[in-house]
């Protein structure tokens, strides 16, 4: 059960219910809309994170999968199963996404780079120089930026999910059944990074 209860229609602000109306029902949306101020915003910029963007939806779809990893977000996990699919992702890359395994020979050197640097924006402060060189081989500056924004908006995405316990709706726990991605699977004691990161 979330852990807030769905915020009273009528504190809603008239033009927060209008925005709000013109999508799906999403129990994430109900959240968001206990901060009527914000809530137009923040999907705004899921909005632009989606249509503006110079980085390839491909790396896009990664960027998130790394991020929810390390979140351990299977909200967002299970969303992005059949979008990272559409976007070329395969099966085996998932898997090494889920496992902490970024550093695995077996993906292209392009993905390596993204997960990697994706993976290093959850796990701490800074990237090494070492993993900014390497994205910045496939990257421009603006990529670079547009990927931490992915990172900052799918962290506090997942945090909003885990912490508020957002439940799936029917439709994402059906997603879920089918390919076998959920948080819950992974040990306890396996640092999200997969490289003995606290935070």
């Amino acid at each position: 059960m979330t852990r807030l209860r769905d915020p009273d229609p009528n504190d809603i602000p008239e033009e927060v219910a209008r925005f709000l109306a013109d999508f799906p029902p999403d129990p994430m949306f109900k959240m968001l809309a206990h901060s009527p101020s914000t809530v137009q915003p923040f999907i705004g910029l899921a909005q632009a994170l989606y249509t503006t963007l110079e980085l390839p939806v491909r790396a896009r779809e990664l960027v998130i999968l790394t991020v929810a990893e390390g979140a351990r977000c299977d909200f967002v996990l299970t969303q992005h199963v059949p979008l990272s699919r559409n976007a070329g992702v395969d099966d085996a890359t998932r898997e090494l996404i889920k496992n902490g395994d970024h550093a695995n020979p077996a993906l292209p050197k392009h993905d390596r780079a993204v997960i990697q640097f994706a993976a290093e924006v959850v796990a701490g402060s800074r990237v090494s120089d070492e993993v900014f060189a390497a994205a910045g081989e496939f990257l421009s500056a603006r990529e670079l930026v547009e990927l931490l924004h992915l990172c900052g908006y799918y962290w506090t995405f997942s945090r909003l999910c885990t912490v508020l316990d957002v439940q799936l709706t029917r439709m994402y726990a059906e997603l879920r059944g089918a390919d076998g991605w959920t948080g819950a699977e992974r040990p306890a004691d396996r640092p999200p990074s997969g490289r003995g990161a606290t935070r």
